[in-house]
């Protein structure tokens, strides 16, 4: 398909997956590297609990609370805490 053709079709809404060749596609900057951090007991407990309140694992409440705070840093925006949920006692 040329790329006038592909990009009409784009622009129209079509799908264009078809199109693509998705074996080689990657996400920019989202390569993976393991690391291993210690936190303490009660760091952790307070990361298990936010993550059941949440319903995501604990890798993931990490993950998004070091992602916000490394927007804010590097934006030099203050930084926006994740709401709270409520919880029923």
């Amino acid at each position: 398909m040329k790329a006038k053709k592909f990009e009409q079709a784009f622009d129209d809404g079509a799908d264009i997956t078809a199109s693509l060749d998705l074996s080689k596609a990657r996400r920019v900057q989202q390569a993976q590297q393991r690391v291993n951090v210690d936190f303490p007991k009660w760091m952790v407990d307070s990361l298990d609990r936010e993550a059941s309140k949440l319903g995501v694992t604990r890798q993931s409440v990490i993950k998004v609370w070091l992602a916000e705070r490394l927007e804010a840093t590097t934006s030099h925006a203050p930084l926006q805490r994740t709401p709270k949920v409520a919880t029923h006692r």
